[in-house]
């Protein structure tokens, strides 16, 4: 029996909404985003970082032009080619490697790891979820943090639209979406309409409250994790459109 793909493999997914999720406005975020981030994390300037999930390389490049020693860890070749174009092109030297982030693991190399922009829970089995955060563990140094950064359930609880849609360049997306049982996740429908043509794409996101995600890196071996509203360090709250949480590494 064929082994069906799974939606964070199917590369024509992020190739139909590689405008739609980096879009110019997105690099300038990193740009304006990479400070605080480094400060939350309290990097030294010659700290290396596992930059999980990287897609084109938005914080890749960004601490690596502030003298941050970077690797970029993403599956989709797609974005890991442009990645690597936009780093030559900027003389900056970033290690790019394909690979799963369930996979991924390098023994104490690493000072920090961070999973940006909603990049965690892509599976239906949250052990491997725990996985992840387990091999992160591993690749991080004493004292080295990870930070997800992901949109909040409380915040999804209290906003929750079950569809939207926007035009992008003459291009319209319709986000459809339902709660998965039990508020785990969300079960979403994406549909891009180009040119009279119509693409269709499911999807399942776990979503995590900020208790949950703390407990998560707790039993997957940081000594604390601390939650935040924001990557400036903001109290999270029911406000707060992100959840960012930063596990330690004792």
């Amino acid at each position: 029996m064929k082994r069906k793909t799974p939606w964070f493999e199917d590369e024509a997914f992020w190739s139909a909404f590689r405008p739609s999720l980096f879009g110019e406005e997105r690099w300038q975020m990193a740009a304006r985003d990479a400070e605080p981030l480094a400060k939350l994390l309290h990097l030294d300037p010659a700290a290396r970082v596992l930059d999980l999930c990287c897609g084109p390389g938005r914080f890749s490049i960004e601490l690596a032009r502030r003298g941050f020693k970077v690797t970029g860890v993403d599956r989709t070749a797609l974005y890991l080619a442009e990645a690597r174009r936009r780093a030559r092109r900027q003389k900056l030297d970033v290690e790019f490697v394909r690979s799963d982030m369930r996979r991924f693991v390098r023994p104490r190399a690493f000072d920090a790891c961070i999973n940006m922009f909603t990049s965690f829970g892509y599976f239906k089995d949250p052990a491997d979820d725990f996985k992840v955060c387990r091999h992160v563990h591993q690749s991080l140094r004493p004292g080295g943090r990870f930070l997800i950064q992901a949109a909040g359930k409380e915040w999804l609880a209290r906003n929750f639209q079950p569809a939207d849609w926007r035009e992008e360049d003459g291009n319209y997306v319709l986000e459809e979406r339902k709660v998965a049982p039990g508020w785990t996740g969300l079960e979403n429908r994406w549909l891009l309409i180009q040119k009279g043509r119509v693409r269709e794409f499911r999807f399942f996101l776990r979503v995590y409250s900020g208790v949950e995600l703390r407990d998560l890196l707790r039993c997957a071996g940081f000594a604390g994790a601390d939650i935040y509203g924001g990557l400036g360090g903001e109290p999270y709250d029911h406000n707060s459109r992100w959840l960012v949480a930063v596990g330690k590494k004792a």
